[in-house]
Order: structure tokens, then sequence, then C-alpha cells
């Protein structure tokens, strides 16, 4: 759930990277960087933290050039090291920055092959860089002095054939220009848009629509799965679909609670998507609770609100912003450790008691993940007075890990897993529990862009798209992502940064 940005400029272009990074900092608080390129040299400036944290004017006026790559950053694979924040570099061949969001699946295949055969030098245990040193790799087998188009294209190519998963990518090349990559299946999403006309037309490459609109660049489509943009030093653009791609199947989760509501992905208003995914709930709820007596609906701030509004509308209830949201602490599922969560999600949320005292209260949220958020929100509304706590979400259960660029927990971790309604209502202390249908909630999405019809739902049905998921990967990743394991690495990075600040 990184969020990547690529500029091709007829003027310095770090200001537009960094406003742009500014519309994407919800898909990555844990580390910020942005690489430019001026006269065949690369100028990178990257730490952890939020862009704020990062960035002031001395290491802005820094960053020169018409070119350049962004990233926010928050750890899918590897540590939440300074080392691991992005955009990376290598210097051969040419020279080149890489930013990637997503996650590679055969990270350890390609690891053995990337050392005995291709003889490149991993410095980091980010999948991002194993697949910057594929495409290096791959580039420089062309042997080209500089390379062209067809060498760019064909590179790109070996990066599809070895790497499996989900991503997307832009990138630079010193002397030759900017790449941006999207996989097979449309996993991942990023958009292409435009700025001016004719020889003085500029470029951007991002993770969602929304980073284009504030620098005042109009959408020009998706990239299709497989699809390569290669933007030459002269600003020319060349296109290319690989052969290899699949039907177009974009991470229903995205739509969900990754993007932002003001952006389109793939055609589909995500803010129109949350009120048909409103619109379908509230119809299930009528079938299905006609006995639960609700008094007034409230959002779960903040990404759940769209639905919750669309769901008091059909049911011709009140709709109430009763939980009031502390936009300075960040997203909870992704913190690791559960007495961080529950001591965040205090923090979060505060209520309005006057709303609560004595009513039946209707809770919309996005999605259930570990739980730990909705459980402690429906004990902090109980102590408000509330008589009756329902909860609804605008999701289908989560019963299984993500693999292609979220940092979904460990299966076990995951509340819904192994556990049917009734038992999850009582887990969390709810009254009554009711999720939206999966078919609904492709239907939400395909009734905002008809011709999207096929998507990753495999966080709540276990069907992964890549089509390489096995049993043995998914207990080795159990390992490596249950809290346990991050408490670990969260130890063992604290010491690095210690020693260093010593050394």
């Amino acid at each position: 759930m990184c969020g990547i940005v690529g500029v091709f400029g007829r003027s310095p272009v770090s200001s537009a990277i960094y406003e742009s990074l500014s519309m994407l900092q919800h898909r990555g608080q844990d580390a910020a960087g942005i690489a430019t390129c001026f006269e065949d040299r690369f100028y990178l400036e990257k730490g952890n933290g939020l862009l704020t944290d990062v960035f002031e004017a001395g290491n802005m006026a820094r960053l020169l050039g018409n070119m350049g790559v962004g990233h926010v950053r928050y750890p899918t694979a590897g540590c939440a090291s300074v080392a691991e924040a992005q955009p990376f570099y290598v210097n051969s061949p040419y020279g080149i920055i890489f930013a990637h969001n997503g996650n590679l699946t055969n990270v350890s295949e390609i690891v053995d092959s990337l050392f005995q055969t291709d003889m490149r030098h991993l410095n980091t245990s980010s999948d991002s860089e194993v697949m910057l040193n594929v495409f290096a790799h791959a580039l420089s087998r062309r042997a080209a002095v500089k390379p062209n188009e067809f060498d760019i294209f064909a590179a790109v190519e070996e990066v599809h054939r070895r790497c499996k998963g989900g991503y997307a990518v832009v990138s630079m090349v010193a002397g030759v220009g900017m790449i941006a990559f999207r996989d097979l299946h449309g996993i991942r999403p990023l958009v292409f848009g435009t700025r001016g006309q004719g020889k003085d037309t500029e470029y951007m490459i991002a993770s969602e629509s929304v980073a284009l609109q504030v620098s005042g660049f109009d959408l020009d489509h998706d990239l299709a799965p497989g699809e390569v943009i290669f933007i030459d030093i002269e600003g020319t653009v060349y296109r290319h679909e690989s052969r290899q791609a699949h039907e177009k199947a974009p991470c229903l989760f995205e739509f969900v609670y990754l993007a932002r509501p003001d952006s389109v992905l793939d055609g589909a208003s995500v803010y129109q998507c949350r009120i048909n995914m409103g619109t379908k709930l509230a119809e299930k709820i009528k079938r299905e609770w006609a006995h639960v007596p609700i008094d007034v609906v409230i959002p779960i701030p903040s990404t759940s609100r769209v639905a919750a509004q669309e769901i008091a509308t059909r049911l011709n209830l009140p709709y109430r912003d009763a939980l009031v949201r502390n936009r300075y602490v960040g997203r909870t599922f992704i913190m690791p450790g559960q007495a961080q969560r529950r001591q965040s999600i205090r923090r979060k949320l505060n209520p309005i008691p006057k709303v609560f005292q004595g009513k039946n209260v209707l809770l919309v949220d996005d999605s259930i993940v570990r739980g730990t958020t909705i459980r402690e929100i429906i004990a902090m509304v109980r102590e408000q007075g509330a008589k009756k706590v329902y909860v609804s979400s605008a999701a289908p259960p989560v019963r299984f890990p993500n693999v292609y660029g979220i940092d979904m927990p460990a299966r076990s971790e995951l509340i819904a897993s192994g556990r049917n309604v009734a038992e999850l209502a009582k887990d969390i202390g709810a009254d009554e529990l009711i999720f939206q249908d999966l078919e609904d909630l492709k239907d939400a999405i395909t009734e905002a862009a008809p011709g999207l019809t096929h998507f990753d739902t495999s966080v709540f049905d276990g069907v992964y798209v890549t089509g390489d998921i096995t049993e043995e990967y998914l207990n080795t990743l159990e390992q490596k992502r249950n809290d346990a394991a991050k408490h670990t690495e969260d130890v063992a990075s604290h010491i690095t940064r210690n020693l260093s600040a010593h050394l």
C-alpha cells in the first residue's frame, strides 16, 4: 500500500512531486523519498516518517531537475529501517532510480538466481530492490550504449516473466528517460496524466488520480495490465502492452478502504463505489434485519462515512458523525502490536456522549480485519450509554492474508478466519453483526465502471489471481507477519538505528 509518483516536466519538478505525494500520504506513513535527475545526475533525499518529517526547504532545494520520482511507504516486505526507504538506486547499467508499490510472491526464487546467475548484490531485504535488480540486469543484457524504446520494453517483459505478484513501478534511467509499468493482472493501481499541450506537454504517473489533480494534471488513462510507458529524454511518449497480460483484476480492497474517495481507479469513482456499497448493504439490512430496532446510523470514520450516509438515507434513519477522529493518529490496522493498536484507537476516536445515550446504534465500518478497532469502539459506545450496538461492514469478512502489497496480518490474527458471523458478533461484543455479500461488493464497483468485472478478491475468498499461492507459501507468510515476528524486527531495527547514531 505504498504511493508512487513520477513526473516528467519542462521545469523543476520537485515541488510537484511533493504536492502529489501529500495526496498519497494515506498510502504510507513509514517513510518518504524523492529523487530527481539533472544533466544525467541523480539527486536523492529520503528518510523515515511523514513527508513533513523528511522534507524541508533545505533538502527540497537540492532536488534539481525536470524529471523525478517520489514514494511514500509503509513496510510490506522488509523492515522499517531508513535503508528500506525508496526510491532505490543502482549505478549499473546507466544509473537507475526505482520506486515500487506492491509485493512479489516469488522473492526467494528470484534472489537465488540474481546471486548465482546474474551476479548482482542486494543490500536490503526489500522485494523492491529485488525487482530493481531484475530490471537492471535485463536492461544490461541489451548491451546498447543508449537504450531505445524497444530495449526498455524488452527489459520490462523480462521483469514480467521473472516477477510474480502485484506491482506498480515508476523508474528513471539517467540520460534516457522515465519508465512506468503495471503488473500483468493490474492488481495495484497506476494512472497516467498530462498537463499542457504540444511540445510543452508534461506527464505524471501516480498511484491514484488525486495525485494528478493537485498539480493540475488531467487523467489520461489507467495503465492496462502489463502496460509499459516510456518517456524519452526529449519528452516523446511510447506505450507497449504485454502479450503476457491477463484480464484486468484490480484489488477489491482498494475500493473498500485504501484509495481516497476523490480518486478514480480503473474508470470507477471510488466515491460512487462506496455509495453503491451503502445501497447494497442497506438492502441486505432491510431483508435480514426487519426485527432490529435501529435509532441512529453512525460511521466509524472516515472511510465508511460515504456508505453510512447512504445506509441512513435508504433506511430513513438519522445519520450522526458521533465518533470524532483525531487526524494525527495513523491507520491502526497496520500498527505493530495489539497493545499499541488499542491505545491508538482511544486516541484516534472520541465519542459525543449525547448521541449514544439510550439509543440503539448501528455502527458502519468499511471492513473488519483484526477486530481490535471495532471491539474497542463497541466498548466505548456502551460506556456512553447505548442500549444496543449493532455493527455492519461494507465489505465481507476478511478471512485470508493479502500477498500483493497490503500488509494485512497473519491469517491467525484475522478475526474472521475460521469463525462464523454469530461467533464474530460475540467476540467483538456486538448485539448483531452483518456483512456485505461478496457478489454485491463486486457489483458495487462494476455499476460505477461497467467495463470492470474481474477483481482480486483474495482477502475475502482466498482465491489468488496469480495462481501461484500455495498453502506452504501462506504458512511461511504467517511466520513473517505475526505480531511476534514484527516485534522482533522492530527491536532489531531500533538497535540498528541506535548503533548507527553512535558510530
